[in-house]
């Protein structure tokens, strides 16, 4: 007859501990990286808009994000803005600015090429078009979703990178250009890399590409 063994509180401790070292490197190697499965992806062929002519969509690893410009409220913003998209100037640019359920920032077309990234000018490129002025209005809400020009501390620096709120952010309001809104994709931005230590991300995601629906 075989003698059941009993466990030593240690043991059983020891047996605990492995449980959840081996439930905690479940989610860092397996389920994190699959943060693409917990978003929806859109597909805006599938989706009817007022007005199509004013629809960018921006794509990035985990789907797309769709996009509602502002022709009638910042028209010159807007312009350079579809002409940047169109010429493909956007398609593997990084997401170099990314504050935690704050704001992230792509769009420097100078250093923040997927396959020569500048890491120590990043956010500071231009786009070869020289500026534009800045077309505030006191009437938009900067909330979550909504699209704007970055600059520098000086106004009438816009020129090709952008920003997308993940919360509101009242302050904006008169203080920066607004272009547009996120319509479709919101939880999408959520899943680009972020880094907790630093605004400046040191292994960015990119955008794969950016287009208008219809060209």
């Amino acid at each position: 007859m075989i003698e059941k063994v009993k466990q030593t509180t240690s043991e059983k401790l020891l047996l605990v501990l492995f449980i959840i070292l081996g439930m905690i490197a479940l989610y860092i190697f397996v389920i994190l990286p699959q943060k693409c499965l917990f978003v929806k992806n859109y597909d805006p062929k599938k989706i009817i808009f007022k007005n199509p002519e004013n629809i960018a969509v921006l794509n990035v690893n985990c789907g797309n994000i769709i996009i509602k410009l502002y022709p009638d409220i910042s028209p010159k913003s807007v312009e350079r803005f579809k002409m940047l998209i169109t010429s493909g100037k956007y398609n593997n640019i990084a997401f170099h600015r990314v504050i935690k359920n704050v704001l992230v920032q792509s769009g420097d077309l100078e250093f923040g090429k997927k396959d020569n990234v500048n890491y120590l000018y990043i956010g500071t490129g231009k786009s070869g078009y020289g500026t534009i002025k800045s077309e505030l209005n006191d009437k938009i809400e900067f909330k979550v979703g909504t699209v704007g020009m970055a600059r520098t501390n000086k106004l009438n620096t816009e020129d090709s990178q952008f920003f997308i709120l993940l919360r509101d952010a009242p302050l904006f309001k008169g203080e920066y250009t607004p272009i547009g809104e996120v319509v479709y994709g919101l939880e999408i931005l959520d899943t680009i890399t972020d880094d907790n230590r630093r605004e400046y991300v040191l292994r960015p995601d990119f955008i794969n590409s950016f287009k208008l629906l219809i060209d």
